[in-house]
């Protein structure tokens, strides 16, 4: 891949902020702007901004929309209503995932996909290849910002730019409204943090203009810029799976947890062999653990059980601002997979005994 790093609308802003800037997905991207764990902590108690345009969202439109998402994803999407959004992913057709994503249901023939940045071009192939019935396709990530705004104290801290009364917008839905003196922004009250809050989707002309009006208003509530660092602890506090991690080419839906998204009411790619994968059983689960002692487990350590013979390996991991502990997420043997199970975990040359947790792992 000799491709330039791509830049978000407002890469030189985050420069300007101090934002330790990283290639991430394909784009320069904040790491942090002051440091993990205040930032992680800002996002639990109080309220944050996170800059994720570098995410990639199809427009899937007309007579033919539904079936092609129908299709493609997991979920059934024929129960959404305009205003609803639904978690998904896309199954691959040799069992595992070829992404995770969210479908709005914008209109009565249209729809967006929000997918991860580092597959946009993989997704868009996908569903192109998929799209034999004919529906329109328009891949608009590169016209689009879009800004989480998490924490608590999300809704009172920007409720003064929009007259849309944000405390109406239940978890997975959304309005189009105006926010910030410009019209026709997506207010989704969805994100990844597990702490509340909203993502607001504006064209890159409007940008910089919304994020200037989103600190103004929230600056007597402590709002501050968080970075991808802070985005992954929060995420792995909750269990919630990052592509490329906990979920890829080669984990089904079904190993992942990601049971509640596979619909087999409806037909889709693979869905009879993740349908029998269903009924027979899997042969290993991801789990969340949290160690019992100090210590970072890391992606790719080897989990073990008493014996120290190797059952698995962490696929996640991390030291959790919110708890002081270390924790993460990985695979085992799904014999072994029940909550309250103790594990071992090879942390270097040390064996740290853990403990499978039900997921959250943070319990507010």
């Amino acid at each position: 891949m000799t491709d330039t790093i791509k830049k978000v609308q407002l890469n030189d802003l985050h420069e300007a902020l101090g934002g330790k800037m990283v290639p991430f997905a394909g784009f320069n991207m904040p790491v942090r702007y002051s440091s993990d764990i205040e930032e992680h902590k800002t996002v639990r108690e109080g309220v944050g901004v996170f800059d994720v345009s570098h995410m990639g969202e199809f427009l899937v439109k007309g007579p033919k929309a539904l079936d092609l998402i129908q299709k493609v994803c997991s979920n059934d999407a024929s129960k959404l209503t305009i205003g609803q959004a639904q978690y998904s992913c896309f199954p691959n057709d040799i069992g595992g995932i070829v992404d995770d994503l969210i479908v709005y249901k914008m209109a009565d023939e249209e729809y967006m996909l929000v997918v991860n940045a580092s597959n946009i071009e993989k997704d868009w192939n996908w569903i192109n290849q998929h799209n034999t019935m004919g529906a329109d396709l328009e891949n608009i990530s590169d016209n689009l910002s879009l800004f989480a705004v998490q924490g608590p104290k999300a809704i009172e801290a920007v409720q003064s730019i929009t007259p849309v009364d944000l405390s109406a917008i239940k978890f997975y839905h959304f309005t189009v409204g105006e926010f910030a003196g410009v019209e026709n922004v997506i207010i989704s009250g969805t994100g990844y943090t597990g702490a509340g809050g909203f993502e607001i989707y504006v064209k890159n002309q409007d940008a910089e203009k919304v994020w200037k009006a989103i600190f103004d208003a929230g600056k007597d509530f402590g709002i501050k810029p968080i970075g991808l660092g802070a985005r992954d602890t929060l995420r792995l506090e909750m269990g919630y799976c990052l592509y490329g991690n906990d979920i890829t080419d080669e984990t089904s839906p079904i190993e992942a947890g990601l049971g509640w998204i596979t619909k087999f009411t409806k037909d889709f790619i693979n869905s009879e062999n993740l349908k029998r994968q269903k009924e027979a059983g899997v042969t290993k689960k991801l789990i969340g653990f949290i160690l019992q002692e100090k210590g970072i487990p890391r992606a790719h350590y080897k989990i073990t059980n008493a014996h120290g013979e190797e059952i698995g390996e962490v696929t996640s991991g991390t030291m959790s601002p919110s708890m002081g502990v270390g924790l993460g997420l990985g695979y085992v043997k799904t014999e072994l997979a029940t909550p309250g199970n103790e594990i071992f975990i090879a942390v270097r040359n040390k064996s740290i005994p853990a403990k499978i947790e039900k997921l959250p792992l943070y319990k507010k």
